[in-house]
This record gives structure tokens, C-alpha cells and sequence, in this order.
């Protein structure tokens, strides 16, 4: 593995401080496929320990080592829970069940309310793009618009860490499709690549039934910093989901926009109620046309489509789509061109209630809340509680669930007891 690596040892230790070495009794090479073998959400508790661990736990230097190593790649779960302006989103690392909290994004004073906006990772940054927020200086009050600002946070840089303005999307957009288009299987230390977006509209949590729609669709080249347009949606489209697809059967690959709702039509001639796309749509990356799948369920199967995420292979491309409806997973026969069921949950969530759903690590993750109590052995305190995620855990190759539980560095009285994933946001960063 490593350990015979032919890379020369000051080579291997980037930074090194000259006298020192990393672990007493241990020749650096060794020493040094340890370290960076480290959690990302301990590195930096452990930069502290001595000169020579703070040089060589710097992430702009720890990332490539780690790819010069060949260490597995790992993921780590994004979780935004509500207006990153107001509450700091985190990390979450299921290798050992550990929280990163992350800095908020910046705040401005006539802004607020932001919801409906899609992050996603590329290479080691970590972008929030777009969403639909209340502006106090606007007319009527009270009445959503759509953003187009989009932030970006390196996480390779050393800490206290900071988001970065970007150029504005050329259209203020919310609840669309967007996925990043990496220029090499890896994601280099440049972060080379680009990021797509499309359809969406100026929807608010809000209000569920109000707001636009649109068809439009652009780039974001990340070493030009600029955003470009790019051949629109079929039809407009928002409230989608978009997935990067690699099949051995393409000879391209495909960014796949699924989901969502178009028109709509009134309920009695008076409530107006949104029609749900049943398709897809498929752009080809190297041909660059649009081309259309037919409905994927029959009428009367299901009403919308349900929580979908794409399971990644070695390169980072989605290999299979996995869709949550209700209490049972299915997987999108891309032949067949229907969702087929593929398992159920262990554990029932409640009609009402809402969870998140995403893959990392070759397995999907369901997440919901709950509020744990806590005894205490003195009777004159009050009984503690403590916010608490469970996690229910799919392995696809193996058909098998595992249940991990973990606390998340959040006040439960801040989200009412409870983290609403209906509104809150997830992404897996790749480290």
C-alpha cells in the first residue's frame, strides 16, 4: 500500500518542520499515512498537538497527499438546516459519528428567510447557490423573490474558514436542479470544473403553492468565475431534483433532471394546485441536446415523485438512482424506465413527519429527528433533552440496514424541537 511508497519522505511531508519528526519512534513515512488518515472533523483539534502536526494537517496540502497515498475517498454530510445567514450549517462524518460546525454565510440587513436554495460540493469547496428569501425593501412586504447570489467555502483553506461572494447566477433562481460537473474523475486541487443549474423558480417554503416557474439553464466555469447560458429546459420546470449519470451502456455522460412541477390547475376553479412532472428530461455533456423520458410510474402509482439521490462510483459520477416514497425504496430501472422496489425502511416514519435521504459511501442514508430525555440522578433538576438524528443505513450491494444514532451541535429549542427536513438542506462533500 502506502508503506512502500517510492515517494522520498520530505517529499511525503508537506511542511515539515526541519528536526522534527511526526510521532516519536515511528520512521515519517509511517507517521505519515497515520495522520492523514485522520478524520476531517479531528484535524483540526489535532493541529494544536506541535508544530510539525499543524504544518502537516494543513488541508491544502493534506488533500493531495492523501490522493499520492491512495487513501479511499470519504464523504461527509452537509447539513443546512434552515437560513444559513442565520443558522451555521455542519459537517457530519459517519466514520466516527462527528460534527464540524461551519460558518455562516454572510448576512445582510434587508435580507432574510432564505429557503429553497441547493448546495453542492465540488472538489473541496462547498457551494450554496440561488433560493427565494423575503427583501424588507420590496413591495408588497412579505412577498417572496428568487436569489441569484451564490457563495462558496474552501474547505482546504486553514481555519477560522470563511465563504466567498461569487458572481451572481444570470437568473435569480430557486428549488432547481443543479449538479457539478467535474473535469476529472479525482476533482483536482484547482477544484477545475463547472457547475450546472436549471429550471427552478421563486417558490417559498412559505408559501407552498405560490410562485414561478422557469426553463432556463446555465454554467458556472469555476476557473472563470463566470456564469454562462446554456440550451434551456424543454419545458419550464421547478421543485426538480438533478443527478450526474455515468452508464457503462452512454457514451456520454448525462445530467438527468427529474422531478419537479410545471403548470397547474385549480381545485373547484379557485385553489390553485400544481401538476407534477412524471418524466425526465437528459442532457447529453458532449453532444449537448436535450432528449426526453417518458413517464416513469403508471397513473395512480404515486401522486409526485418522491426523495431521490444518485449512489456514486469510484469516480464520483452516479452510477444508480434510488428514490424514498413513503416507507419503501426503489431503484430506477433505466431500461425498463420504472422505479423498482428495492427495499423497505426498519423503522416506519409517520405520515406528517419528513426525513432526509441522501447516499454516500456506497449507501443510503436516511435521516430523521427525534428528542431524547435524559434522567438525571438529581431529582430537583429538570430532565434534560438532547436534539438526536437516526440515521438508518442501506447497503444496496449487500441488502443490509445498520441504524446509527448521533447529536448534532444544534439547540433542539431552536427548531421547535425538531429539525424539519422538508425545508432543510443536505449534500456530501467528497474528502
Amino acid at each position: 500500500m502506502a508503506f512502500s511508497s517510492p515517494v522520498a519522505t520530505k517529499t511525503l511531508i508537506p511542511n515539515a518542520t526541519v528536526g522534527e519528526t511526526l510521532i516519536p519512534g515511528l520512521p515519517d513515512d509511517i507517521a505519515a499515512v497515520i495522520l492523514a488518515s485522520l478524520p476531517y472533523s479531528h484535524q483540526s483539534a489535532l493541529r494544536a498537538t506541535s508544530r510539525s502536526w499543524r504544518a502537516f494537517l494543513a488541508p491544502l496540502a493534506l488533500l493531495p497527499l492523501r490522493r499520492s497515498l491512495r487513501l479511499p475517498c470519504r464523504h461527509l454530510l452537509a447539513l443546512f438546516p434552515a437560513d444559513p445567514s442565520i443558522t451555521p450549517p455542519c459537517l457530519f462524518d459517519p466514520a466516527v459519528s462527528a460534527w464540524v460546525l461551519l460558518p455562516r454565510i454572510p448576512c445582510s440587513y434587508h435580507l432574510y428567510g432564505l429557503s429553497n436554495f441547493v448546495p453542492v460540493a465540488l472538489g473541496h469547496h462547498l457551494y450554496v447557490l440561488g433560493g427565494s428569501q423575503f427583501d424588507a425593501r420590496s413591495y408588497p412586504i412579505g412577498h417572496p423573490i428568487a436569489s441569484a447570489a451564490a457563495y462558496r467555502l474552501d474547505l482546504s483553506s486553514m481555519p477560522p474558514l470563511s465563504w466567498d461572494r461569487l458572481a451572481n447566477m444570470i437568473f435569480p433562481r430557486g428549488s432547481f436542479a443543479c449538479s457539478s460537473l467535474r473535469r476529472s474523475g479525482h476533482g483536482g486541487v484547482k477544484d477545475e470544473g463547472k457547475i450546472i443549474v436549471a429550471g427552478g423558480g421563486s417558490r417559498h417554503s412559505m408559501f407552498p403553492v405560490e410562485g414561478s416557474r422557469m426553463s432556463s439553464v446555465e454554467c458556472y466555469d469555476v476557473e472563470s468565475g463566470q456564469w454562462s447560458m446554456h440550451k434551456g429546459l424543454p419545458r419550464d420546470r421547478a421543485g426538480c431534483v438533478g443527478l450526474l449519470i455515468a452508464r457503462p451502456d452512454s457514451e456520454e455522460d448525462e445530467f438527468w433532471v427529474m422531478g419537479g412541477y410545471g403548470d397547474y390547475r385549480t381545485v373547484s376553479g379557485v385553489v390553485p394546485a400544481d401538476v407534477y412532472h412524471k418524466d425526465a428530461v437528459v442532457l447529453g455533456l458532449k453532444s449537448g441536446r436535450w432528449r426526453e423520458v417518458e413517464d416513469m410510474w403508471e397513473e395512480g402509482d404515486r401522486r409526485r415523485l418522491g426523495a431521490v439521490t444518485a449512489l456514486d462510483g469510484d469516480d464520483g459520477h452516479g452510477k444508480d438512482i434510488f428514490m424514498l416514497d413513503s416507507n419503501e425504496i426503489f431503484r430506477y430501472d433505466f431500461v425498463l424506465n420504472r422505479w423498482i422496489k428495492e427495499s423497505c425502511l426498519r423503522r416506519k416514519i409517520p405520515d406528517n413527519g419528513s426525513c432526509g435521504f441522501v447516499a454516500m459511501n456506497g449507501e443510503i442514508y436516511v435521516l430523521t429527528t427525534s428528542i431524547q430525555s435524559f434522567d438525571l440522578s438529581d431529582q430537583r433538576r429538570a430532565t434534560k433533552k438532547r436534539l438526536t438524528i437516526e440515521i438508518q443505513i442501506y447497503n444496496p450491494q449487500r441488502k443490509k440496514w445498520r441504524f446509527l444514532t448521533t447529536s448534532p451541535p444544534f439547540n433542539h429549542t431552536i427548531f421547535n424541537n425538531m429539525i424539519d427536513f422538508k425545508t432543510a438542506v443536505t449534500c456530501t462533500v467528497r474528502v
